[in-house]
């Protein structure tokens, strides 16, 4: 970390921030051109995700009896405007996440989120390639399945390997404690250390067929083989993950009962219960449309166009000199 007498200066020199600006005004072409309206909802709000894997950030607005938190993304909101009608919609918002700091990861990032109803995963998916393409220069599509390509690279059949298995080469990789996570953790290890640093050189690499497990809340169904998938799919380049989009789920029903699992596994984490966004559900109730969504790290992608390697580097102000 530089000495505190130069942590006022920004990050990003002034001629890489001229650029940065310049891709975002690209993007927001980009969606003005095909007609999605821009939009802007709240990053503070009194309920978050229930994800077991993401931390949000607390807060407290209204004093000390107040709970409210920073987002991780603003994809709540813009499914309650979706419902009330909206139409195609995109987002570029700072989203927040506890304990996120490294080469590829800020606490407090730009996250571009949009929704395309009457898109299913594959029509978004070429429009996120359009759109990435306009961004670092074209480069060819490649389309994988999750379960493929955690075969090909870490050499397990993801789908029927014991959690023995998946134990003892997480063990490898991270020490004895792995043995004993839960089977999704040892998934999310296995393809995170043997699986992502390989994928998107000198390609858009999309990764599709997740486990019904990390549907989030993407639609299901079964792949070929019969094993239980979620409808969504991921972006990487060179070896980042740049974007999660899929085909959303649209029944509230569903989507409480994901809560609740959501809630089980965190207290199996030690971590505190987030309660369900009623207003989310409320909205979705009332009939959220048939759509396609997804979620690109602006920052990261940046990273790729400029050709850097800290994600301070594109950044006015990272957390280290907030």
């Amino acid at each position: 970390m530089p000495r505190d007498g130069s942590l006022w200066r920004p990050g990003a020199g002034i001629a890489t921030l001229r650029r940065r600006g310049a891709i975002i005004a690209a993007i927001r072409g980009f969606f003005m051109a095909r007609g999605v309206l821009e939009v802007d909802t709240p990053q503070l709000c009194p309920v978050t995700a229930t994800d077991p894997l993401l931390e949000s950030i607390p807060a407290l607005p209204f004093g000390e009896d107040s709970s409210w938190y920073l987002q991780t993304s603003p994809e709540f909101a813009m499914k309650r405007l979706l419902a009330a009608g909206s139409g195609p919609i995109y987002q570029m918002a700072h989203a927040f996440r506890r304990r996120e700091s490294g080469p590829r990861h800020n606490p407090e990032f730009t996250m571009l989120e949009w929704y395309r109803p009457g898109f299913d995963a594959a029509a978004l998916l070429a429009e996120v390639a359009e759109l990435v393409g306009e961004v670092i220069g074209a480069r060819p599509t490649r389309r994988d399945a999750w379960g493929a390509l955690f075969l090909r690279h870490a050499g397990l059949d993801p789908f029927a390997a014991s959690d023995a298995a998946l134990g003892e080469r997480s063990a490898a990789l991270a020490g004895e404690a792995a043995r004993g996570w839960a089977r999704d953790e040892l998934l999310d290890l296995l393809f995170s250390e043997l699986v992502e640093p390989r994928l998107g050189h000198d390609c858009l690499q999309f990764v599709d067929a997740f486990p019904a497990s990390r549907a989030s809340l993407a639609r299901t169904t079964r792949d070929a083989a019969g094993n239980p998938v979620a409808e969504r799919f991921e972006l990487f380049i060179d070896g980042y993950e740049i974007a999660n989009g899929y085909n959303e789920l649209c029944d509230a029903d569903e989507l409480r009962r994901r809560m609740e699992t959501d809630n089980r596994a965190r207290a199996a984490r030690g971590l505190p219960p987030s309660p369900p966004d009623e207003r989310l559900l409320a909205a979705m109730a009332s009939g959220l449309p048939e759509c396609a969504g997804v979620a690109l790290g602006v920052d990261r992608l940046i990273m790729i166009a400029l050709g850097v390697q800290h994600i301070g580097e594109v950044m006015a102000f990272s957390a280290e000199r907030a």
